[in-house]
């Protein structure tokens, strides 16, 4: 497969590794962008395989950044969700059509996007000072989707970083998070993901070839996350997210 690739593929999977970097250690969320880039110019599964393990690589990088950051009582709260979403998500994936799922997918994260925007707006209007998201039924709505997401399309960033944002984290505890939690799921499923034949030894070598646009994106990643004010980092999540599920939605 890696000599068949032209240099534009190679290009535009190298611009991919890239934005797997910088999503792990600056803009949570941006790593849907990755998952068009690689679905554009490689085979459904295999653009899946190779970017999953491209995303292990990313996550160590987060954890070297902001280990020291993460809520474990949010992650401990959404873990059996999580569970159970990446089952559901491993037993559809066997059976359904690529389409239908990415399009079931994008509805999903447009409806949470909507439903966080709304919580937030009307938070503020009644001064209330609890975190929006953090209860028991958000962490099993959003648990349970982004296991799903993250198992049939590498798409729990969008997910995972709605729920951060509604519980209103800063951006070191977003990042220190969200680095454990994706750390932990992403080695989950590469044993599910090895069954459904989805990682081969091809997509093993295109990996090694990447893996060094990953560190190059981490690396400028940490400078940006450094100079990013809050209110931007909001909005750049949040315009990720809707972007990423228009993308699957077409």
């Amino acid at each position: 497969m890696i000599a068949e690739l032209t240099p534009l593929v190679w290009t535009i999977l190298a611009l991919g590794a890239l934005v797997v970097g910088l999503s792990k250690t600056a803009v949570p969320g941006g790593g849907t962008l990755a998952v068009a880039l690689f679905a554009a110019v490689l085979p459904a599964k295999e653009s899946t395989g190779t970017l999953l393990l491209l995303l292990i690589v990313g996550d160590m990088f987060a954890l070297l950044s902001y280990r020291r950051h993460a809520d474990w009582r949010v992650i401990v709260r959404m873990a059996p969700a999580v569970v159970v979403g990446l089952a559901l998500g491993w037993a559809f994936l066997a059976v359904a059509d690529d389409g239908w799922v990415r399009r079931l997918i994008a509805v999903l994260l447009l409806l949470v996007v909507g439903v966080t925007l709304w919580r937030r707006r009307a938070q503020a209007r009644t001064g209330g000072e609890a975190p929006v998201g953090s209860g028991a039924v958000a962490a099993w709505s959003y648990g349970s989707l982004g296991g799903f997401t993250t198992m049939v399309a590498n798409a729990a960033g969008p997910v995972m970083s709605m729920y951060f944002l509604a519980a209103k984290f800063p951006v070191k505890a977003f990042l220190g998070t969200s680095a454990w939690f994706f750390a932990i799921v992403n080695i989950a499923k590469l044993p599910f993901s090895i069954g459904l034949g989805i990682i081969t030894p091809s997509s093993l070598m295109l990996d090694l070839v990447l893996v060094p646009a990953v560190i190059v994106g981490a690396l400028m990643g940490r400078r940006l996350a450094a100079r990013m004010d809050q209110r931007l980092f909001d909005r750049v999540v949040i315009v990720l997210t809707v972007v990423g599920a228009l993308y699957l939605l077409v």
